[in-house]
């Protein structure tokens, strides 16, 4: 349980009882009953300046605030909105050192952590592609980097050579098969950044955590409510968000599943998300992007490979862990499926192609 609860939050002018809620690798969630909010303990050792990540999430969450009532919308139910303390700050440092802050708890939705429906996949692309759109105006440099370089994947190769000759944990030499796959695929690294050098793909405001648990689903109705979890909002590539999004979602097996022969790309799952997410972003798409959608898929996925193994040989310092090799057996499936994404590349490309005429 929280410690300091009360003292928490009585800065938040709030009395209530917090009891565990969700499942994220990164900070620590609770839901308050009454009223319904959400407390989160921000993981400093992941996101070391809690001023500029509460900053970026207010400003975007403002952003889109005004937004939505423009368009007609709910702001409260579409997107996030930060609860202030009583001295009108987004986060609190409690006596225990930690950081806390709470959002309002949105009702009548939820989140899924594995694609059940075509259906449900479509509206999850449609939810990050109007959210990419309605902050296609906002000024993306004034934004913070809350983890520079985060999906620079030539750095996380950088990360990754730097982990095996480190071998912190002495685990090298029992995943040299791994590490020669990883190292094998380092051609693609760069696509994307150097897109981005050249000029030919512009730097947007971007989610870079599109997993299918960071949008909420209506329960009634199923379509998107809300894209959730923006501590990595910054400037980036909509490639990224497009990217990541099939790499959890298009693969036929949840991340940590260990039976590889279960785990393979699903085209039919990669149709459906192409589809909604290009209905919404399809008109500021430059061409550069369009030819780079498909890879951006296997990159994304071969990025968080190696980010796994990385973190494997660094002695799971990063990522949650429930089991022994957890991390490994992550890195192992994310490659098997970027083996499978790199066969079906021409498949993907016509797909794509077709949702953009």
């Amino acid at each position: 349980m929280v410690e300091c609860l009360s003292e928490i939050l009585s800065e938040f002018d709030l009395k209530a009882k917090a009891k565990p809620f969700g499942d994220g690798h990164i900070n620590d969630t609770y839901v308050i009953e009454s009223p319904p909010y959400v407390l989160q303990r921000i993981n400093t050792e992941v996101f070391k300046n809690p001023d500029n990540l509460m900053e970026n999430i207010v400003s975007v969450t403002r952003y889109l605030r005004d937004y939505i009532k423009k368009e007609g919308g709910d702001p409260d139910r579409e997107t996030l909105t930060v609860i202030m303390t009583k001295g009108d700050k987004s986060y609190y440092q409690a006596s225990n050192g930690k950081y806390y802050r709470i959002y309002k708890l949105i009702q009548k939705a939820k989140t899924y952590n594995q694609v059940e429906t075509l259906d449900q996949f479509y509206n999850a692309a449609k939810a990050f592609g109007k959210f990419q759109n309605m902050l296609s105006d906002f000024p993306a440099e004034s934004l913070y980097e809350t983890i520079p370089d985060f999906h620079n994947t030539s750095k996380r190769y950088d990360n990754l050579e730097k982990a095996i000759s480190d071998d912190l944990s002495g685990r090298a030499k029992d995943v040299e098969k791994e590490i020669e796959f990883a190292l094998s695929m380092k051609k693609y690294a760069s696509s994307v950044t150097d897109a981005i050098a050249e000029g030919t793909i512009p730097v947007r405001v971007t989610h870079n955590d599109t997993k299918l648990n960071n949008v909420m689903l209506d329960d009634t109705t199923g379509e998107g409510v809300c894209v959730i979890d923006l501590d990595t909002v910054m400037p980036g590539s909509l490639l990224y968000d497009y990217g990541d999004a099939l790499r959890f979602g298009a693969s036929s097996a949840a991340e940590d599943e260990t039976d590889l022969s279960k785990v393979y790309f699903d085209m039919e799952l990669f149709e459906s998300f192409t589809k909604g997410y290009l209905e919404e972003t399809g008109n500021i798409l430059t061409e550069k992007e369009r030819e780079l959608l498909p890879l951006s898929a296997l990159l994304l996925t071969l990025e968080c490979g190696t980010r796994f193994l990385a973190d494997h040989l660094n002695g799971d310092t990063y990522f949650k862990i429930h089991r022994p090799g957890h991390n490994l057996d992550r890195a192992r499936n994310q490659f098997k499926l970027v083996s499978d994404i790199e066969s079906k590349l021409p498949e993907m490309k016509k797909v794509v192609d077709k949702y953009l005429k």
